[in-house]
């Protein structure tokens, strides 16, 4: 028997009734039972692959997922989508892959829910794009959904102290300015990722993961334990429990995921020192829920969160060392301190974000997790700027660089793409106090809006990393450092300042003003403009790069590529 009404969830299409039968018997040939077949279909979507240790461990995950829901009278359904991993793809044209890749995990999960009528999901990501992907997917579909994050890395050990792959990018810069010998590097890298997880600073995947806490779609304390960990597995068949819950209460995602909940997200980001990519992922989330949250709101709630945990890349710490502190949970008990947190918003627990931090008996170890009280700095480690070279605002992390390094000005070294900009940075081919430009790296122009991670690391290893300032239309890895400035908009394919910029312009950034500014008249730019040749030509005239480079929205809206539940006619739960 199946303590749940059928009636009305969307699995009826393919289990009740007399002409359903030729539908049970593909679910029979899978050893389903009559009463499981019964019971609602769960999907179980990870993200598992063979292509780096941020996924490799969410197949065996998934199967205590599996567990959860069973025991609550559900029938869970495993199915896979793709992920592009940064890691490999950085620095080369598979980079371009990764941001369309967010959208492809969205889309592929989207139709495979559809598809089979499934009636609520469990869904798993350990990678970069998976993670807010996966988050997406769940808001466009509007069904009872639990996130759940396949773990960190755990930290290697080099010479004494505590490594990530981070300090292995910028390695290949201090062995290019030949301050490390090969046998060194090689040393480094043997070692530098010793287990199975997600890169364990709080660089995209890790910021990500903390969003899914603080958004409310994923289960407190489940984001944080390392992915080797096989006690981890106890969070997995939570989330198997907790989705059943959601069904049966009828707590949806977007139940969920309101504007409170995008700006409870946006201060964990703040206050973690987070990845600037979360300007882009939390944009795309709340344009799922039909709400307009863009890159300027995000950065309006960073400029007033205090900055006051530890993590790498501007700080000392990893994932590992928040979760042995008492993790997210602890962190946003301290923002509760401030008042900087909605309490009432929903969770996947099916209780208020208030209620689960009244369970949070630890405290701030003052080590990893300052009191917000005493924070690192008194404004988010990610700051918002705007200016004439980007009308539509761009980002930068400044966890890491102090105050009197928050202003930068000198003169423009314009480069066409980032093969130009790493090539000139291992020649020397710039000067200290120059303004790096990448432009032509946009959503549309790149396409897929890279990461410069190898360019900046290069930097950072030749100990230029605060003696030049970077701004590109493009992206930065989570684990950038530097007064490096992306998401420029608009983009130079779309005809932005920044594709108007010349060698030699004087650059004016100001993180702590919040602007971005070329020495440049208007009339000057309206001259540029009027003699512009139009968007640099890529080689991807076909295929799915093309197909995204199409449909690819404003970068400050989140780069997204449909029109959202603003304008849907239907919401599949309800169809």
């Amino acid at each position: 028997m199946t303590k749940f009404d059928k009636s009305k969830l969307p699995s009826r299409y393919v289990t009740e009734g007399p002409s359903k039968a030729p539908h049970r018997s593909f679910l029979y040939a899978m050893g389903l039972t009559e009463q499981e077949i019964h019971q609602p279909l769960v999907g179980v979507a990870t993200c598992w692959n063979e292509a780096a240790p941020c996924n490799i461990a969410l197949n065996r995950q998934a199967q205590a997922v599996k567990a959860g829901v069973k025991t609550a009278f559900g029938t869970p359904r495993e199915f896979t989508t793709i992920t592009v991993t940064d890691g490999i793809a950085m620095g080369h044209e598979g980079m371009r892959s990764s941001l369309a890749s967010r959208e492809a995990i969205a889309d592929t999960v989207e139709l495979s829910m559809r598809g089979h009528a499934y009636d609520a999901i469990v869904g798993l990501a350990g990678c970069d794009k998976s993670l807010p992907g996966m988050m997406m997917a769940m808001v466009r579909l509007n069904t009872p959904s639990v996130f759940i994050y396949g773990g960190s890395i755990l930290p290697g050990r080099f010479e004494g102290r505590d490594v990530t792959v981070q300090d292995v990018f910028e390695a290949v810069g201090q062995h290019q300015a030949g301050n490390l010998s090969t046998c060194e590097l090689e040393k480094l890298e043997a070692v530098a990722c010793p287990s199975a997880g997600a890169c364990g600073g709080q660089f995209t995947a890790n910021t990500m993961a903390c969003v899914s806490e603080a958004i409310g779609l994923a289960l407190p304390n489940s984001s944080g334990m390392p992915a080797v960990y096989e006690s981890r597995d106890q969070y997995g068949e939570a989330s198997g429990r907790a989705v059943m819950n959601l069904l049966e209460k009828n707590i949806r995602a977007r139940d969920i995921v309101t504007r409170k909940s995008l700006e409870n997200a946006a201060r964990v980001v703040a206050c973690t020192g987070g990845s600037t990519n979360a300007g882009l992922h939390l944009p795309a989330i709340a344009h799922e829920a039909g709400l307009e949250f863009f890159l300027e709101d995000v950065c309006d709630i960073f400029k007033d969160t205090p900055y006051f945990v530890d993590l790498k890349p501007g700080g000392q710490y990893v994932a590992k060392d928040l979760y042995e502190v008492g993790g997210i949970m602890v962190v946003m008990k301290e923002l509760r301190k401030a008042g900087l947190m909605h309490e009432d918003c929903m969770t996947a627990t099916g209780r208020s974000m208030g209620e689960e931090l009244d369970m949070i008996e630890r405290e701030a170890d003052g080590k990893v997790i300052h009191p917000v009280s005493a924070p690192l700095t008194k404004t988010g480690g990610v700051v918002g700027l705007k200016g004439n070279l980007a009308p539509e605002g761009a980002i930068v992390k400044v966890a890491g660089i102090a105050t009197q390094h928050q202003i930068f000005k000198g003169p423009a070294r314009v480069f066409e793409c980032e093969e130009d900009a790493f090539e000139a940075v291992q020649s020397r081919g710039y000067s200290e106090g120059d303004v790096i430009i990448i432009r032509n790296e946009g959503p549309a122009g790149g396409p897929g809006m890279r990461e410069m991670l190898s360019t900046t690391a290069a930097l950072s290893g030749q100990g230029m990393g605060k003696k030049v300032a970077l701004i590109t239309d493009g992206r930065f890895s989570g684990a950038t450092r530097g007064f490096c400035v992306g998401h420029v908009g608009p983009e130079a394919a779309l005809g932005g300042p920044i594709a108007l910029v010349q060698d030699g312009d004087e650059i004016t950034l100001d993180a702590i003003a919040g602007t971005i500014s070329m020495d440049v008249t208007d009339e000057e730019l309206a001259v540029r403009k009027a003699k512009w040749k139009g968007p640099r030509k890529t080689i991807y005239s076909s295929g799915a790069l093309w197909k995204y480079a199409q449909l690819v929205g404003a970068t400050y809206k989140g780069a997204v590529t449909h029109p959202g539940a603003e304008a849907e006619s239907h919401v599949y739960m309800d169809i």
